[in-house]
């Protein structure tokens, strides 16, 4: 199968060969634990290299005499292939050759590093030190070497190709050859010459110390390997031909083998399919590698019965747990006079002290060293012990769904009470928003239902709450499973749900199950299907239904909705329907968002899109920001609104580079858990960020997944991919491709509220097309409806958009008389307008017609003021469009030649991803909270900290929060500054 992932190993890798190619040897070091894939990579890195001398420690030859540096030479030694007379030394190769010592090897192994790069004879150090880079080689025909199975063996090449030389399992190799290759490496100069260490651990006792020095240097390049992420391993099963590993089963297959590539192939091979539905199952433990478990198990038969008791208890309790839990569920595993013989300390020592468990000073709690030991303990638990320590660990722990998660497990059938107490906790989770560990409890309480009708009510309500977690991989497969259930209102309800992307379908089961169920009698079911009802309309965007059934929803069942936006929907509906104002006027006061309830903090986001929607972009942002960074324990589906929420008003604030992240996180929560069709709108942002920041490419590629899904003809993905595709036509001045990308959504608008002012404009970007291409009569069709709203509304954002394409209109028809009014009257309502980009593009559009109406000083003011606008926000494709206006008025840029360049200097010169966690970091934060906050691995934010220094020339923290402080631009002329939260939280 093809290599997976290590993309950056591999950047790291090649980097060091253009330096090895030019004269500059180099020294790297590959680390990682046993089948982590440390061969793998340097094969895949080398499958392409002629010169390559390889040579591999094994443990059973790490007594052999150069045994190792015999390999790198050739078999007898002499680095010509023509074994010479045998010489006096402790060093005795296979073919006879003779070594004083290490010193001798090493200078043999520099005479073969040499010819291999056709410098001839056996210079030394004297002449290595003095010859240069450029010295013509040509590589001798017969030079030494073996390679590693499947790796290419040395062989000429083109003159400036450098040598790989490769010591694979250093910490097996010969005391002698790593003596000997420290002293052929230290005298390498300008060679061209890549010399490759693997080694499990830098630390091991057995390399050389000198060998550890010189590749665990600063100038020494080390790449460590860690497991492959949850999406290589997605990759690598469908490459081993298992299909269906999701994103969260890959998730808990990376969390169960630490991603190790080796115990993966081991499991995929030995469990195929079956693999995947333990994986599925939250409560059942993965199996462990057989090869892996005999290990584990010939552990456990050496201890004492006290400590097999104690790391079987541990195994059933979980991953971890306290001494004293574990010592009392053991308690039913041992006779009496056991438990009399042995204390806990001593049966912990024992386990420890066979690698079974872990333990460490000030840690009350004990571990398995890694999730495999655990799976391999439990799995050889007998059904009858596995009961009953699982019915004492019942006993023991303090946590209700824990005992009854332990009970369940115990049971050995049907037992329709312990079904009753799941089911009840169960809803009790989902009433909580708790929904993944609402569908563990109603799944358990299925699998003991005594009677076809419970299990399917169980079924579905456990299905339910799944689809609320992200948690159903195969939606197709989970319908056609339901739809054999016995017909009812709950059936209906939740094969309509499983069908909202084929809205015909779904509104008729959704209608079955509203005339199957009597509000009255089942206020949750009702609530349930309103719920459903209000997502039906509000992907159709049709606002005013979307408002009417979230209010009957919540009125049912205000705690109960199943739908864990419910509140957003009702108050996006109003919005939508024209109400904004009057309905954020009528919101009850509510609290911070680290102290909402689920409700409030649902009222929160509604309240800060309602604030986007009508302008108070400060306030949208101070909402969604403090939202998002309290959403951590809610569903999937909330944090990626949440998350695509603060993107767009970021993005409306000018807050480009935090908006770019947080696109960049809802696009990664939407397929993390398997449901990319939930961030479509978050797809649109993305290529309009992405568009004006002049990033076609990536614009592109967001639009291009917008549109597969639009192919399907619903509303609000025919609006997003359209969206997404005009933003880009504008960006790249393409008016034609506008046309093409929005003429569909005239079409639409009668079916929807897609017209409605601060919600998704796009009426302006049409006009401005048509006038562009000639056709007024289109331009002021599109326009003119689009007018009246914003001018009804009172909408200060949309009446200067309109105005902007009002007067571009004019001046495209010769009317400079109404153009110049419209202009005028935009300029107006910019007073009152935080979105910077809208008021740049309208200082542009007004200064290019006074220019081409000849009144360049005038002209020259607005390009100005549009110019300094569009640096700030860093908008390469219109700031070109303002330099060559501002260029054809005959005038240059005011400012320095610094102080025109948009991002040379200071944060400007770090990566959105960068700058994000500068700013976390500077607002005090420390690397883990910055990962929680980012949804990113501490070792991610330690990977930018370590390119962030740098490139600010820092050295601290301090001095990065000084850095960043002093860059910070400065409020825009007669303009308050808005305070700025840190990304991902309120301030």
């Amino acid at each position: 199968m093809e290599f997976v992932g290590r993309t950056d190993s591999l950047a790291l890798l090649a980097a060091a060969r253009e330096r090895a190619r030019a004269g500059h040897p180099q020294r790297v070091l590959v680390e990682g634990p046993a089948g982590i894939g440390k061969t793998a990579l340097v094969r895949r890195f080398l499958r392409d290299d002629t010169h390559v001398l390889y040579g591999a420690g094994e443990e059973a030859e790490s007594e052999l005499a150069f045994g190792v540096l015999e390999q790198l030479l050739g078999r007898d030694g002499t680095g010509d292939g023509a074994g010479s007379g045998p010489r006096v030394g402790i060093g005795i190769g296979a073919g006879g050759r003779r070594w004083a010592d290490a010193h001798a090897a090493g200078a043999a192994l520099l005479e073969a590093l040499d010819e291999a790069q056709g410098a001839g004879g056996a210079p030394d150090s004297d002449d290595r030190a003095t010859r240069g880079p450029d010295t013509p080689s040509t590589p001798a025909p017969d030079a030494p070497g073996t390679s590693a199975p499947d790796t290419p063996a040395f062989a000429p090449d083109a003159p400036d190709t450098p040598i790989a030389l490769v010591l694979d399992d250093a910490q097996w190799a010969d005391h002698l050859s790593l003596q000997a290759l420290t002293f052929a490496v230290r005298r390498l100069r300008a060679d061209r010459v890549l010399v490759l260490v693997v080694v499990r651990d830098a630390e091991d006792p057995r390399l050389a110390e000198g060998l550890r020095r010189l590749f665990t240097a600063d100038d020494a390049v080390r790449v460590r390997l860690d497991g492959l992420g949850p999406a290589e391993l997605a990759e690598l099963g469908g490459g081993m031909g298992v299909r269906g590993l999701t994103a969260q089963a890959a998730a808990r297959l990376h969390a169960h083998t630490a991603g190790n590539p080796l115990h993966v192939k081991a499991l995929l091979e030995q469990e195929g399919a079956g693999l995947l539905e333990a994986l599925g199952e939250r409560d059942v433990t993965p199996p462990a590698p057989k090869s892996f478990t005999a290990l584990v198990l010939a552990k456990l038969a050496a201890c004492s019965p006290a400590a097999d008791a104690l790391v079987c208890a541990t195994a059933v309790l979980g991953m971890h747990c306290t001494p004293a839990d574990a010592w009392e569920v053991a308690g039913a595993d041992l006779l009496d006079e056991e438990r009399r013989a042995a204390d806990v300390l001593t049966a912990l020592e024992e386990a420890v002290h066979t690698g079974l468990l872990t333990e460490a000073p000030g840690d009350p709690v004990i571990r398995f060293p890694h999730p495999l030991v655990h799976a391999a303990v439990y799995h050889q638990l007998g059904p009858s012990r596995r009961a009953a320590l699982h019915l004492s660990a019942a006993r023991t722990v303090r946590d209700q769904a824990h005992r009854l998660r332990h009970r369940a497990l115990a049971a050995a059938g049907p037992d329709p009470e312990l079904a009753a107490e799941l089911a009840s906790l169960g809803r009790k989770f989902a009433a909580e928003g708790a929904w993944a560990n609402a569908a563990g409890q109603l799944t358990a309480a299925a699998r003991l239902g005594p009677e076809p009708a419970v299990y399917e009510q169980y079924t579905l309500e456990a299905v339910e709450c799944a689809l609320l977690a992200g948690d159903v991989p195969d939606m197709g497969e989970v319908a056609q499973r339901i739809a054999q259930f016995t017909p009812g209102g709950w059936r209906s309800y939740l094969l309509g749900r499983l069908s909202l992307y084929d809205l015909d379908r779904a509104e008729a089961l959704l209608t079955d199950a509203w005339h199957r169920c009597d509000p009255a009698d089942e206020p949750v079911l009702g609530a349930r299907i309103a719920g459903q009802f209000a997502a039906l309309h509000g992907s159709m965007s049709h606002g005013a239904e979307m408002a009417e059934w979230a209010d009957l929803a919540i009125r049912l069942a205000p705690d109960d909705t199943a739908t864990d936006m419910i509140r957003v929907l009702r108050l996006n509906g109003l919005a939508m329907s024209g109400r904004a104002p009057q309905t954020l006027a009528a919101l009850a006061p509510l609290p911070d968002p680290a102290l909402a309830t689920p409700a409030q903090l649902e009222e929160l986001l509604g309240r800060g899109t309602l604030r986007e929607w009508t302008g108070d972009l400060t306030g949208a942002v101070r909402d969604l920001g403090g939202v998002f960074g309290a959403c951590h324990g809610r569903a999937a589906s909330f944090r990626v609104v949440a998350a695509t929420a603060l993107a767009s008003a970021e993005y409306r604030a000018g807050r480009w580079d935090d908006a770019i992240v947080h696109t960049d996180l809802a696009l990664s929560l939407a397929a993390d858990t398997d449901q990319p069709h939930i961030a479509l709108y978050c797809r649109m942002l993305a290529a309009q960020v992405h568009a004006v920041r002049g990033a076609f490419a990536k614009a592109q590629a967001h639009a291009r997944v917008a549109r597969v899904y639009a192919a399907g003809g619903h509303v609000n993905p025919a609006l997003w991919a359209a969206l997404a595709e005009a933003h880009l036509a504008r960006a790249q001045g393409r008016p034609e491709d506008v046309l093409a990308a929005l003429g569909p959504l005239l079409a639409l608008a009668p079916r929807g509220d897609l017209e409605e002012p601060g919600t998704v404009p796009w009426a302006d970007l049409l006009a401005e097309a048509w006038a562009a291409l000639g056709d007024e009569k289109r331009a002021v069709q599109a326009l003119a409806p689009y007018e009246v709203l914003a001018t009804q509304r009172g909408h200060r954002g949309a009446l200067l958009v309109a105005a902007r394409a009002r007067g571009t209109l004019e001046a495209a028809r010769g009317d400079t008389v109404a153009a110049e009014r419209a202009f005028r009257s935009g300029l107006k309502h910019a007073a009152h307008v935080e979105a910077p980009f809208d008021r740049a593009l309208l200082h542009l559009a007004y200064g290019g017609f006074l220019r081409r109406a000849g009144r360049r000083t005038r002209a020259g003011e607005q390009l100005r003021t549009a110019r300094d606008l569009l640096v700030r926000l860093d908008a390469p494709p219109d700031l070109g469009r303002c330099e060559r206006e501002l260029a054809a008025c005959g005038l240059g840029p005011a400012g320095s030649a610094s102080e025109r360049e948009p991002r040379t200097r200071g944060a400007a010169l770090l990566t959105p991803q960068e700058l994000a966690v500068a700013r976390l970091v500077a607002s005090g934060l420390t690397n883990r909270q910055v990962a929680r906050e980012l949804v990113i691995s501490v070792k991610t934010v330690e990977y930018h900290l370590g390119r962030i220094f740098p490139k600010l020339g820092v050295d601290s923290r301090t001095r990065l929060t000084a850095a960043l402080a002093a860059d910070e631009p400065g409020p825009e002329p007669g303009r308050p500054e808005p305070g700025r939260p840190r990304p991902g939280r309120a301030p």
